[in-house]
């Protein structure tokens, strides 16, 4: 069991920890590259894997429940911690509810579940995308405005994926090829770039940091354990959702902090020491998945 979990999360940590040697040495720039992946590789990554295996209605609507149950449920539930901890709810709650999704949470389903795993985590990923560009805005400004999605092309994608698999119509297989060779190059590149952000982040009060550590990945799972009952889902599903709920702050937190100056570097802290403390919680949360 050990040593499944090891192989899991080692290659997820290691192409993050090549990234962040890489920035050490060279200091790149990856803003065209990372605007790239999410205009083209991510986007046909969404749409491969909504075309490439047929769902149902049913399925799409819980594990979407699922998804803002967690998302949403852990903010809720950690709303009377704030007042112990000292922390403006701007800086504190963003991390511990949008989490890293993309850069991780796909990787890790792909390792753990292999490629039929794609699909659900693709799902989680889009909502949490879409939800950290609505609710998490909001949190800090109440002037956005939520139609400036319909012109992100991973919600193109994800339309487009929607509408093909629930009329049941499926691309030309050189066309599913291409989308698939494209779009799970995304994957090594979200893991990179994230280890090339940690090297630009700079740190805070440190025991926020610890806090953060540990009640991101526990209100997550706790909201995961009290919306599984309600929902009907596959075995993988339902793990995929636990896994999901225990992933640590993503970096996209720090970014949009430091865009409205949100106490950037104890959000810094959050996501860098929060993704640290995953070493721990994403395999406690694989021992618990993982069949014996």
């Amino acid at each position: 069991m050990l040593s499944r979990i090891a192989g899991i999360i080692f290659p997820v940590f290691a192409v993050a920890g090549i990234g962040w040697l890489y920035a050490r040495w060279k200091q790149p720039d990856l803003t065209d590259l990372n605007q790239a992946n999410m205009d083209v590789f991510t986007p046909a990554l969404v749409f491969w894997a909504l075309t490439n295996q047929p769902f149902t209605a049913q399925e799409f609507l819980d594990l979407s429940i699922g998804g803002v149950v967690v998302i949403l449920g852990s903010g809720l539930l950690l709303l009377p911690v704030i007042p112990l901890l000292k922390v403006q709810p701007k800086t504190f709650l963003p991390p511990m509810m949008f989490t890293n999704y993309g850069n991780m949470g796909i990787p890790l389903a792909l390792f753990t579940f292999g490629e039929p795993a794609l699909q659900t985590a693709v799902l989680l990923f889009i909502i949490g995308v879409v939800l950290h560009f609505t609710v998490g805005l909001y949190i800090m400004d109440h002037r956005i405005r939520p139609r400036e999605l319909l012109r992100m092309p991973m919600v193109l994608g994800l339309l487009a994926g929607l509408a093909c698999n629930l009329a049941g119509w499926l691309p030309p297989e050189p066309v599913l090829d291409t989308l698939k060779l494209v779009g799970q190059s995304s994957i090594p590149l979200m893991l990179f770039a994230l280890g090339v952000r940690f090297h630009e982040v700079g740190i805070g009060d440190w025991r926020i940091g610890l806090w953060g550590a540990l009640l991101c990945p526990l209100s997550g799972v706790i909201a995961a354990l009290l919306v599984r009952p309600w929902l009907s889902l596959s075995p993988m599903q339902d793990d995929q959702l636990l896994l999901f709920a225990a992933l640590p702050p993503a970096v996209l937190n720090y970014l949009i902090a430091e865009r409205y100056d949100q106490e950037p570097e104890q959000v810094a802290t959050l996501v860098l020491i929060g993704n640290l403390g995953s070493l721990v919680a994403v395999p406690v949360a694989l021992y618990f998945i993982l069949p014996r």
